[in-house]
């Protein structure tokens, strides 16, 4: 079975674009491989709690008190999440050209020493390592703006798309995609040109998992 795991970031739901190209690869991967699960994890609905002093100290404790195992319940319970999953497919927005809070929340509680990266000084300057391995990221962006490729009009301003790549390592990553909407706030042409050429490639790409999997 194919386990997809969904987490749309965006405080819109019927408008979201993000989160309709989420139902598109989705769409495509349902009608190219029967055998599918899909875990949602809606945090632009129902953000994740944020990291705390006391989180920290728990997260880095060896032996947790009961309130300390009560205050990474839910960090678990995404982590458990994302240990399941063949694909995770993060759908959002860029909001102030970076992401959403609730999405970096959710983040935070997912990537937590011990569990989805070790840390040992005797690596030297790399003492950060991955323990998860194999899955498929794929990014599903909107932006209100443009041209925030090399050369572009807003070059440099997408702190989203490079800080999802980086990050994933820790969610295990083997292999990284990204499908973005431009001209979202100009709504013109150029926006449903990339709306065409956006949901075209979020068909192709769901159904290639399909078929690679």
């Amino acid at each position: 079975m194919l386990k997809i795991l969904r987490v749309d970031a965006s405080a819109r739901v019927e408008a979201s674009v993000s989160r309709q190209l989420a139902d598109s690869v989705i769409e495509a991967i349902k009608f190219n491989q029967r055998d599918v699960e899909v875990i949602k994890r809606d945090v632009g609905q129902n953000p994740p709690g944020f990291v705390s002093q006391d989180w920290i100290a728990a997260a880095f404790s060896k032996q947790r008190t009961q309130a300390q195992k009560e205050l990474l319940r839910q960090s678990d319970q995404l982590i458990g999440e994302v240990r399941r999953a063949d694909v995770i497919l993060l759908s959002t927005p860029m909001y102030n050209y970076g992401m959403p809070a609730s999405l970096k929340a959710w983040i935070d509680q997912v990537v937590r020493v011990n569990e989805t990266f070790t840390f040992d000084l005797s690596r030297g300057d790399r003492p950060i390592e991955p323990t998860l391995s194999g899955k498929r990221v794929v990014a599903l962006t909107s932006w209100g703006e443009f041209g925030f490729e090399a050369g572009g009009i807003n070059e440099g301003g997408d702190n989203l798309v490079p800080h999802l790549r980086y990050v994933s390592r820790y969610l295990g990553v083997q292999d990284f995609h990204h499908i973005g909407v431009e001209y979202q706030e100009f709504g013109d042409v150029r926006y449903a040109q990339s709306k065409t050429a956006a949901f075209a490639a979020a068909q192709n790409l769901g159904a290639a998992i399909a078929k690679n999997t």
